[in-house]
């Protein structure tokens, strides 16, 4: 009985440990559970704030991005410009040579523009590069996002200084248009009184055409076969020369004397700042030249434009207002191919034009 009795008072005993260290088990998870806790919040603050710097960064690399695009899209636009205006630079005459030098200037501040652009374009990838390579670590991120702060700042102020630049050059383009425009006024004008005086000289040598032609047309009119077609009179080469030979015959000799009769009668006439001259064209049919004196049709007509040139010249008519061309069998007026026309097609022509 007394046995039961201790066992009993021992087991009584133990109950209390046991409730202390139940006890201090629960303080002790409670403790954990806090610093859990606590550190819990810290670690979200602190990933909160890394998520934070991120989305500032890419939205720093999306403004970056932005303004790469829109600086290439104002390099096109320079291009474009500077391209534009040097064409137009490069149609300007002898009046405008006295802005050549500026032009120049201007050229050379384009190119280093051109390259300013371009090295800001590369500085831009650079940033571009740098702000990429931030993800990497946070400290890493936040140095190279205030280089990269500081790189905009920097290109701002080049930006701004370029565009200052550009005004100025816009500026003296400007009045270099304005320039071109009052030359190409002037250009106009003198082109118009050129153009007058032009018509002017025209209408004097073709009345003067007409007189000589009128005059031929009376002492060849007995003639056979010589005529008048637009402002060339048309000799058969019969008329002058035997077949194959670039040598005056005796009739030949005649129809020209009365045409170098003619032309000594006209020429005192024609007033001497009109630089007037008479070609003597020569022309062959398509037969091939068969002798050995001519190698080709082309000198047989060529030699045939000559001997009338040697004629006229020799019967007095001035040398310097005197011009032989031989066209061979290449500009017929009649291009069948029958007897007809090839004797249609071989003549002398006579051309009272200007030098």
């Amino acid at each position: 009985m007394a046995a039961r009795s201790l066992r009993a008072r021992r087991a009584f005993d133990i109950w209390p440990g046991f409730v202390d260290a139940l006890a201090n088990l629960l303080l002790a998870v409670s403790f954990v559970l806090a610093v859990f806790i606590l550190a819990q919040f810290y670690l979200s603050q602190a990933i909160s704030g890394r998520d934070e710097a991120l989305r500032e960064l890419n939205a720093k690399a999306a403004e970056l991005a932005q303004m790469l695009a829109m600086e290439r899209a104002a390099g096109e636009e320079l291009r474009s410009e500077v391209a534009r205006l040097s064409a137009n630079l490069a149609q300007t005459t002898r009046e405008r040579d006295a802005e050549s030098a500026k032009s120049q200037q201007a050229a050379q501040t384009i190119t280093q523009l051109r390259e300013l652009v371009l090295s800001r374009e590369e500085s831009l990838k650079a940033a571009q590069g740098e702000i990429a390579r931030l993800h990497g670590g946070l400290a890493a991120e936040k140095q190279v996002s205030m280089q990269a702060q500081t790189q905009i700042r920097q290109l701002n102020e080049q930006i701004a200084a370029l565009r200052a630049q550009l005004a100025q050059i816009a500026s003296a383009l400007d009045a270099a248009e304005a320039k071109d425009r009052e030359n190409q006024v002037v250009i106009a004008d003198l082109g118009a009184r050129l153009n007058q005086a032009l018509a002017a000289k025209v209408e004097e040598l073709a009345r003067y055409r007409s007189e000589f032609f009128g005059r031929l047309r009376e002492v060849l009119s007995d003639t056979a076969g010589v005529r008048i077609e637009g402002d060339r009179f048309i000799f058969p080469s019969e008329v002058l020369f035997q077949s194959g030979s670039a040598d005056l015959g005796e009739a030949g000799l005649e129809e020209l004397g009365k045409i170098a009769l003619a032309l000594k009668e006209i020429a005192p006439k024609i007033p001497h700042d009109l630089k007037w001259v008479l070609r003597v064209d020569g022309h062959t049919d398509t037969v091939p030249i068969q002798n050995e004196r001519f190698a080709s049709n082309w000198e047989l007509s060529a030699a045939r434009s000559i001997s009338v040139v040697n004629f006229l010249s020799g019967e007095g008519v001035p040398p310097e207002h005197l011009a032989a061309a031989g066209f061979g069998e290449f500009h017929p007026l009649d291009p069948a191919d029958t007897d007809a026309a090839r004797a249609r097609n071989r003549r002398i022509e006579l051309k009272l034009t200007e030098r």
